[in-house]
């Protein structure tokens, strides 16, 4: 599998990545076994990048995907974690976590994008992991925080990574307005870009693609199947759309670009992974992934070849945006 080198940094990343909040148990319980066997099955795959975080079952994905690593050449792989939630004993447990993972709630999360609670934060997760370093660490949707994430957090990461400590450094999050200012205006060297550069929302082209292109930063765009409606070959009604059902016409326009995907030889969820590489800034699409099957199944819709001619049909439909950059996949 390819590699993309994350801009002005050593950190190289391949082109699909392993997302691991579905092995901390996200929506419903995986087993250790189902959850190794993933890790196994990607890293067979050719992936050797892996994306966790502490919010994702309360620590459970960080250990999980850390176990499964053990044993593999450390040199050989990138790791990527996230800060801003620490994990602190949670006083008034009422059995399961509230916050979408089947899990105990013993802990709960605490907002903290301080430079102690970042520090703290990095060493539980290397404590979680058993990993002797990270290779990316990502402010974690600091939506609510941005003066204490951009004035006190950004600069200990930038302070990490400048001793050699951190590879790379960035913020994740779901919008982009405060994505493009963390390019802008901190050191930033990457973003973790969720939902906002799919087939079906370009608006990262009014303002982090941009950014990214302007100041020689990279973008890993996740969620690329906007929570489902972009995962099947003929979408549904029924179906998610940013954690929502879908409204019908949302339904109707994905029905509408699968059909020029299969009028091209190819299926909606291939053009969706190869889509945000697109702009020359994205250097990654991150996935997640339960099963061995789902890793075998993305891995083999990213190594699809996509008809270059598809983005230029689905512009001239007006189905995707035209100021689309015009550059090939590297699936083309």
């Amino acid at each position: 599998m390819h590699h993309r080198k994350i801009q002005n940094t050593s950190v190289a990343v391949t082109e699909l990545g392993f997302g691991a909040a579905v092995i901390g148990n996200l929506y419903r319980e995986t087993s250790d076994q189902e959850a190794s066997a993933a890790v196994d099955a990607a890293w067979d795959a050719g992936i050797r990048c892996f994306d966790t975080a502490p919010h994702y079952g309360l620590g459970l994905s960080e250990r999980r995907l850390g176990a499964a690593l053990r044993d593999r050449p450390r040199e050989e792989y990138v790791v990527s974690s996230k800060v801003g939630r620490l994990l602190v004993p949670n006083e008034e447990p009422r059995g399961t976590d509230t916050d979408g993972f089947a899990v105990p709630d013993d802990l709960r999360r605490q907002w903290d994008f301080s430079r102690n609670g970042v520090l703290r934060s990095i060493e539980e997760t290397l404590t979680r992991t058993g990993l002797d370093r990270l290779d990316i660490v990502f402010l974690h949707d600091p939506d609510d925080h941005w003066r204490q994430a951009a004035d006190e957090g950004m600069p200990v990461l930038a302070e990490l990574r400048d001793q050699g400590v951190i590879g790379a450094i960035g913020a994740g999050m779901n919008q982009s307005a405060m994505l493009a200012r963390f390019l802008r205006e901190t050191a930033a060297d990457v973003v973790m870009l969720a939902g906002r550069y799919t087939l079906l929302d370009q608006s990262a082209l009014d303002d982090v693609l941009p950014a990214a292109q302007e100041h020689g930063k990279s973008v890993v765009a996740v969620g690329v199947f906007n929570s489902g409606l972009l995962s099947r070959d003929r979408p549904t009604k029924g179906m998610k759309y940013d954690y929502q059902d879908a409204p019908a016409d949302l339904v109707q326009r994905a029905l509408a670009i699968a059909e020029v995907c299969e009028a091209y030889g190819t299926t909606l969820p291939a053009a969706a992974i190869a889509f945000p590489y697109t702009h020359p800034a994205v250097v990654n699409v991150t996935l997640g992934m339960r099963t061995p099957q789902q890793v075998e199944q993305n891995a083999e819709l990213h190594r699809r070849t996509i008809p270059a001619g598809l983005w230029d049909q689905l512009r001239t439909e007006g189905l995707i945006r035209p100021e689309v950059p015009r550059t090939a996949s590297p699936t083309a």
